[in-house]
């Protein structure tokens, strides 16, 4: 079982990175929060948790322990496979779903694409006494340098919200909105800050609430 990497960090994609360990490029699958700590050509370490199936393994990537553990337990809930779990933990950071697990809040599941209603209330019942908060507050991650231009950000960040389950329309509405709140993204923002804050929105359920 492969447990972390330590490389030097030789590729980042949206929903992907490679890190050369002793000569080996390992290809990973994370959070656009975990890949924005991650930067070309830099050292780079990643906890990971494999997922073996008859016809693939494949690596996960996560900044932190908390973040690991919430996915391996995610992956224990009928229904919720790899790609679901990293999902939820695109939209909330670790306690926000131990939170919602322990207090009930299917609602808060029901902002991660691909999970209705009835499944948000079957994740809810069957990770009852399984996650319990901690108390600790969600870490952000360095931002990447600011790119020049008008938004030049936009395709790359659409691509990844896509990538992660939402309609192009509604990402493009996410992100719209996400500037809504905070325009210096417009001028200042980067793949990493803007892709960061338009799933944090997405999380509060922000962007259900910007037409008032």
């Amino acid at each position: 079982m492969i447990a972390s990497l330590t490389g030097t960090v030789e590729s980042v994609g949206l929903n992907h990175a490679v890190l050369t360990v002793s000569g080996f490029g390992m290809r990973f699958s994370a959070t656009p929060q975990t890949l924005a700590g991650l930067h070309r050509g830099e050292a780079g370490r990643v906890l990971t948790s494999m997922v073996v199936r008859e016809d693939s393994m494949t690596l996960f990537g996560f900044a932190t322990e908390d973040e690991r553990e919430v996915f391996e337990v995610l992956l224990g809930v009928s229904g919720v496979g790899p790609r679901l779990a990293l999902a939820v933990l695109a939209v909330h950071d670790p306690e926000t779903v131990r939170v919602a697990a322990s207090t009930g809040d299917d609602k808060a599941f029901t902002k991660v694409p691909g999970i209705g209603p009835k499944g948000a209330r079957r994740i809810v019942l069957e990770l009852t006494d399984k996650l319990v908060p901690t108390g600790a507050t969600a870490s952000g991650t360095e931002d990447q340098p600011a790119l020049t231009g008008s938004m030049p950000w936009m395709d790359r960040v659409l691509e990844a919200l896509t990538g992660l389950g939402w309609t192009e329309k509604d990402a493009e509405k996410a992100v719209r909105d996400t500037l809504r709140y905070e325009p210096e993204l417009e001028e200042s923002g980067t793949v990493a800050s803007v892709l960061k804050s338009t799933l944090r929105h997405l999380g509060q359920g922000q962007s259900a609430r910007s037409g008032r």
